[in-house]
């Protein structure tokens, strides 16, 4: 199947190619037919596989053969960065459509929430938002979607991990009960079912490769102590060609200290955290995507806000939390069908998290021997349960003269 089984609008379909898009992936090849006979949807798919194209091109379509004077589509995103990256592939899609699209987010000054709101008051056919500044924005009584016809839910189960349940059913209270609605979700929750059967009407369903990381990553482990972590990162960086590499830590805190480390060690990297300007935040991603900065070191927020081509690896400094978040962090490498590598690193503590990782994804994934110099690592036991609950001073953090 390619893009012209679909019978696009020629203007669409000259943005598709000008774009270098000429065969669906296959949540675009399952759920771009639902979404053109009006369904709604419920599609469950990993990172990286396509899914915003997905929903943006028949929504394109279907607005492009239609009257554009009031604003038709709304799709929600848990963060700033997923809902500027949506609105920039709307503008690439629609380059030769005419169709006009506005991101909705916090964090900036009065006069960016003032812009967003001339932008809606004067029409825009595509609202991007995050809940929380879509919600201070129908608070005011100016901005009226009561022309909507389509809603879709980006990363569903991040918006709910993050408190934003009650917010989206308050925003549904502000659009047409006759609507399309469509549900984009990594991970498939009892509270993402829960909203789906109270916002959804008869879906349909689409699963691609739950739970499986993409086939072009190269997992690899590495059984580390904590102060091996870093002269491992240093090893690793200085013996292999990569262009541009992702290091997660699952705390603020580590990511924080981590950077500084690093950058005395002399690698070129910067911290991506909640606690940085909007301003600092897009002004790393910039440096990021176009190659000046090197490595970014962040949390699982960033492994959900981050869309970059190109990233040949990523490095879990701990495992994460949850296993699922483990799909999120390897999946911004290898995507859209390119090669990368991705590796973990345990220590003794986290050795049982990491077995759920595999349990999860069915597989041992390798485990590659310390460099010689860094001596040995600890042994894999994951059947012990260690304590962890307890305060102490991270080991890669050197003390001061």
């Amino acid at each position: 199947m390619t893009f012209s089984d679909f019978n696009f609008d020629p203007q669409l379909f000259e943005s598709l190619q000008s774009m270098g898009y000429t065969k669906p992936t296959p949540i675009q090849e399952q759920t771009i037919p639902l979404i053109l006979n009006h369904k709604d949807l419920i599609a469950c798919a990993q990172t990286g596989t396509g899914k915003t194209a997905s929903y943006l091109l028949p929504i394109l379509q279907h607005i492009s053969v239609t009257d554009k004077k009031y604003t038709k589509a709304l799709i929600l995103a848990p963060t700033r960065e997923l809902a500027q990256q949506i609105d920039q592939q709307v503008e690439g899609l629609a380059y030769f459509v005419g169709i006009s699209s506005i991101a909705v987010y916090g964090g900036g000054d009065g006069i960016i929430y003032e812009q967003q709101r001339r932008a809606m008051i004067d029409g825009v056919d595509i609202i991007i938002a995050t809940p929380g500044r879509l919600i201070a924005q129908l608070s005011s009584g100016v901005i009226k979607l009561n022309h909507l016809e389509y809603l879709v839910l980006d990363e569903a189960d991040r918006m709910l991990d993050m408190g934003f349940y009650e917010d989206i059913l308050r925003i549904i209270s502000y659009i047409p009960e006759k609507r399309q609605t469509l549900l984009f979700s990594a991970t498939m929750p009892p509270k993402i079912r829960t909203l789906a059967n109270t916002i959804l009407k008869d879906p349909q369903q689409v699963n691609i490769a739950l739970s499986q990381p993409a086939a072009g990553i190269s997992q690899q482990v590495y059984m580390t102590f904590d102060n091996q972590k870093v002269k491992l990162i240093s090893s690793l960086l200085k013996a292999g060609d990569y262009k541009s590499v992702l290091i997660f830590a699952s705390r603020k805190e580590t990511v924080k200290e981590l950077n500084k480390t690093l950058k005395r060690e002399g690698i070129k990297a910067e911290a991506f955290h909640s606690d940085l300007e909007q301003e600092q935040r897009e002004t790393i991603l910039r440096a990021f995507k176009s190659r000046q900065l090197p490595v970014i070191i962040g949390t699982d927020v960033l492994s959900r806000g981050i869309d970059v081509e190109g990233i040949s690896l990523v490095i879990n400094f701990d495992v994460p939390p949850d296993p699922e978040d483990y799909i999120h962090r390897i999946g911004r490498t290898a995507r859209a069908e390119t090669t990368g590598t991705a590796i973990t690193f345990v220590n003794e503590k986290d050795q049982r998290k990491f077995s759920f990782i595999e349990n999860l994804i069915g597989k041992e994934i390798p485990r590659i021997p310390l460099p010689a110099e860094l001596g040995d690592g600890p042994i894999y036991q994951p059947g012990i349960k260690r304590a962890s609950n307890f305060k102490h001073k991270k080991p890669w953090v050197k003390k001061k003269a």
